[in-house]
C-alpha cells in the first residue's frame, strides 16, 4: 500500500526527537521533509519535569510550560513551531511494524510511512513487575512513570488519598525523586529496595549514607535488602498492601514502582545490529544499515573519553546525540565531514532543596570531601574517582554553576593525583584550581 512519504522520519516522540526537530531546523529543512511519528498525543516535552516540578502541590509544571528545548535554556517548541518549519507532527501513532530493507513503517490503524533516513528515537520502557508475575501487581492504584498519561493518573491519585500511605518501589532516580515529591505533597512514605544502599549504579556508601539519613529526617520510612513480592488489594481492586521478601508488610494507597527500564528496539530485532542492550552505532549514531540513526537511550556508542562502547540512558545524552546524529545527516548529505561524538557521561538529580551533579565515570577508588551530614543546614560534599592515578569521575552536592562547572573540567581533563590524603583535605577546592 503506497504509503506518505518523507525524506526524514524520526520514530519516536520523546527529548531526543524535539532536539534533533530544532537541529534540522538550524540546519535548513524544507518544508514537508521531516515527520515525526510519536505514540503520545503531545509535542516532545521535556521528560525530567514528570517526576519533579509535574508533581508538586503548589504551582506544579504544565504543558506547554516544559515542552523541549527548555530543559537545557533554549527556545520552547510548541506544537504551533513545527507547523511553522513545515514539520509533520504525527502523534497518537504507534509504529507497529519496521520493514528497514523497504524503508517502511507501519502503524496500529495499518497507515505506511516511507522515509529516506529514518531516526529511531523510541527510547526506553519501564520494566513492569507483572513481567515478572509478580502477585497481585496488576491492583489499582501501582503506578509507574515513563510519560505524561503516568503523571497525569499520579497526580489524581495524590489528590484523591489525601494524607495517603506510599510505597515506593526502588531506590534509583525515580524512587529517590518521587520520594521526595510524595513527602512534599504531605504524603507517608515508605521506600524498598533490595540493594545495600540507594542509587548503587552511581552512589558510593558514603554518598548513599547522605541521602538515606536525610529521607529519614524528613520523615520517610527506608527498607533496604528486601523487594516487593506480592501486593493485596480491597474490594474495589485497589492496593492496600505491599508484602516484603522479608515478611513485613506494608499499608499502601498508592505504590509506585521504579525499577528501570528497557530500550525501545523490537521494531528493529534482527535488522539492526546490537551491542549491550542497544542498537549499536559510530561516533555519528549511524547503524549497521544505512540511512538508519539510533539516538537517545537506544543507542550503544562508542564513548571517546574512556575509549569503550557504552549506552547511556540520561536526558542530557539523548539532547546531544540527537543534534550529533543531524549534523552527521546534514555534512554527509553536503559532502562535509563533522567530529565523531566526543561525550562526557553527565547525570544530575533535584529533591527537597537538594541538588547534585556528577560527571565522568565512577571506577576506581574513591575520596569523600565536605560536609555530608544529614542535618547540617548547608550541605555541601563530593566524591572524585580515582583510576590509575587519575581523576575520572567527580560528584557533588549542593554545588554553585561555577564549581559544577569545575567539576566537569575534572572529568574531561582527568589530573594526575599525587596524594589521596591531600586530595581529601583540598576536597573542592582541588577543582577550582584546574
Amino acid at each position: 500500500m503506497a504509503g506518505k512519504h518523507f525524506k526524514y522520519v524520526i520514530v519516536g516522540g520523546g527529548v531526543a526527537a524535539g532536539y534533533a526537530a530544532r537541529e534540522f531546523a538550524k540546519q535548513g529543512v524544507k518544508p514537508g521533509e521531516l515527520a515525526i511519528i510519536s505514540k503520545e498525543a503531545v509535542a516532545p516535552y521535556e521528560r525530567p519535569a514528570l517526576s519533579k516540578a509535574y508533581l508538586f502541590p503548589e504551582a506544579p509544571a504544565r504543558l506547554p510550560g516544559f515542552h523541549v528545548c527548555v530543559g537545557s535554556g533554549g527556545e520552547r517548541l510548541l506544537p504551533e513551531w513545527y507547523s511553522e518549519k513545515g514539520i509533520e507532527l504525527i502523534l497518537g501513532t504507534e509504529v507497529v511494524k519496521a520493514d528497514l530493507a523497504s524503508k517502511t513503517l507501519t502503524s496500529a490503524a495499518g497507515a505506511a510511512f516511507n522515509y529516506d533516513t529514518l531516526l529511531i528515537a523510541t527510547g526506553s520502557s519501564v520494566i513492569r513487575l507483572t513481567d515478572f508475575g509478580v502477585q497481585g501487581a496488576d491492583a489499582k492504584n501501582i503506578f509507574y512513570l515513563r510519560d505524561i498519561d503516568d503523571a497525569n493518573k499520579l497526580v489524581e491519585a495524590i489528590k484523591t488519598k489525601k494524607d495517603g500511605k506510599v510505597v515506593i518501589v526502588g531506590g534509583g532516580y525515580i524512587g529517590l525523586e518521587l520520594g521526595a515529591v510524595m513527602k512534599i505533597n504531605n504524603l507517608d512514605v515508605s521506600m524498598v529496595y533490595p540493594e545495600p544502599w540507594c542509587m548503587p549504579r552511581l552512589f558510593t556508601a558514603g554518598i548513599a549514607a547522605f541521602y538515606e539519613g536525610y529521607y529519614a529526617n524528613k520523615g520517610i520510612q527506608i527498607i533496604k535488602g528486601t523487594v516487593a513480592v506480592g501486593f493485596e488489594s480491597n474490594a474495589e481492586g485497589e492496593v492496600k498492601a505491599v508484602k516484603l521478601k522479608d515478611g513485613r508488610v506494608l499499608d499502601a494507597d498508592i505504590v509506585v514502582v521504579g525499577v528501570g527500564g528497557r530500550p525501545l528496539t523490537t521494531l528493529f530485532k534482527g535488522q539492526v545490529e546490537e551491542e549491550k542492550g542497544g542498537i549499536k552505532t559510530d561516533g555519528f549514531f549511524r547503524t549497521s544499515v544505512p540511512d538508519v540513526y539510533a539516538l537517545g537511550d537506544v543507542a550503544t556508542f562508542p564513548l571517546k573519553l574512556f575509549n569503550e562502547i557504552r549506552r547511556v540512558e540520561h536526558v542530557d545524552h539523548a539532547r546531544k546525540s540527537a543534534e550529533q546524529a543531524v549534523k552527521a545527516i546534514k555534512a554527509s548529505e553536503e559532502g562535509k565531514a563533522i567530529d565523531e561524538y566526543d561525550y562526557l557521561p553527565y547525570f544530575y538529580s533535584r529533591s527537597f532543596n537538594l541538588s547534585w551533579q556528577f560527571y565522568g565515570d565512577n571506577v576506581g577508588d574513591t575520596v569523600l570531601f565536605g560536609d555530608n551530614d544529614p542535618a547540617s543546614p548547608k550541605p555541601k560534599f563530593g566524591t572524585y574517582w580515582i583510576k590509575d592515578g587519575k581523576v575520572v569521575g567527580v560528584f557533588l552536592e549542593g554545588g554553585t554553576p561555577d564549581e559544577n562547572q569545575a567539576i566537569a573540567k575534572v572529568a574531561k581533563l582527568q589530573p594526575s593525583v599525587e596524594n589521596v590524603d591531600e586530595l581529601s583535605k583540598e576536597g573542592l577546592t582541588f577543582a577550582l584550581k584546574i
